[in-house]
């Protein structure tokens, strides 16, 4: 067998392993979200906003179970975001993603 013939499910676990987990990628949208007000300051009700918004986005399709679970990883790996502005909050939201994986 040749090693280095690559076949299409071959590229498609590649790209599927090497994407960030659900609760990571609810994160990220969370701070997309916020990116778009970066110099305002960080509430709770805009963070929740911004976490409903990228939970729908990035969860919807998925079967409950997983929701669930993606949901509960992300709340665990908040960061303290208070006291800081929606920019900064982002930055914290982005590191936080990339620690979850």
């Amino acid at each position: 067998m040749d090693l280095t013939q690559h076949t299409p499910t071959d590229e498609a676990l590649r790209r599927l392993i090497e994407q960030p987990s659900y609760g990571a990628q609810v994160l990220i949208v969370t701070a997309r979200m916020l990116e778009m007000d970066p110099a305002e300051p960080m509430s709770t009700r805009a963070g929740g906003m911004a976490m409903t918004i990228a939970i729908d986005t990035v969860l919807k399709p998925l079967p409950q179970v997983v929701r669930d679970d993606s949901i509960a990883r992300a709340t665990r790996s908040l960061p303290d975001l208070t006291g800081i502005t929606r920019g900064e909050a982002a930055l914290r939201l982005r590191k936080a993603a990339e620690a979850l994986g």
